[in-house]
């Protein structure tokens, strides 16, 4: 791992204060396994090579969108024991979100996904005419991850019933697309420099 990035996934709880975490943005993630145990394999020759358990964690990672419609995905990449993703929130606009929207470029720039229509009422406070009952509201990033790591669990279990992710994980919010571009270079490039990494 580059200098850039070392030690800063020691603290896997840390959350940004007063972010709304179900707001429109980039979020870059990091999940570990339990005591960084390689549970989806190793690096050959600078490159992942994923075993059952490992083709599971990348297919459920893959299927976020089709649970979470309001959910699109930048790179990411399975390493042996850990995970690193580019999850994008992009919602139809509730009022409110607007100031907090630093991901509207970034989402701009990825192909459209056909998602349900939601109803809101713009001037309706806290989720429109549902008020604090609208699921939008807790459709977020927590949520998201949650459901990742427990499929991933249920599936790989029946392989391996050892199988146990860090209880935390760890996220970043992408603030521009120069940030984007160079998140998404090291997402793409992580394995062949996986001597390097922290988690090595």
């Amino acid at each position: 791992m580059s200098s850039k990035f070392r030690n800063k996934y020691r603290n896997e709880s840390s959350r940004l204060p007063n972010w709304d975490y179900a707001s429109n943005a980039a979020y870059f993630i990091t999940i570990c396994t339990k005591d960084r145990d390689c549970y989806f394999w190793e690096i050959k020759n600078g490159e992942m090579i994923m075993n059952d358990v490992g083709q599971i964690a990348n297919e459920c990672w893959l299927a976020i969108p089709e649970y979470f419609p309001f959910a699109k995905l930048g790179n990411h990449v399975i390493m042996p024991n850990h995970v690193h993703g580019i999850v994008i929130i992009d919602k139809p606009n509730i009022k409110g979100n607007d100031e907090r929207n630093v991901g509207t470029r970034l989402i701009a720039s990825l192909p459209p996904k056909p998602m349900k229509h939601i109803k809101t009422d713009a001037d309706k406070p806290n989720g429109g005419i549902t008020g604090n009952y609208n699921p939008m509201l807790h459709d977020n990033l927590s949520k998201i991850i949650r459901w990742y790591k427990g499929r991933t669990s249920f599936e790989t279990r029946k392989i391996n019933p050892e199988f146990a992710w860090q209880s935390r994980f760890h996220d970043h919010i992408i603030r521009n697309d120069e940030s984007f571009q160079r998140i998404s270079n090291y997402i793409k490039n992580n394995p062949s420099k996986w001597k390097e990494d922290v988690f090595f």
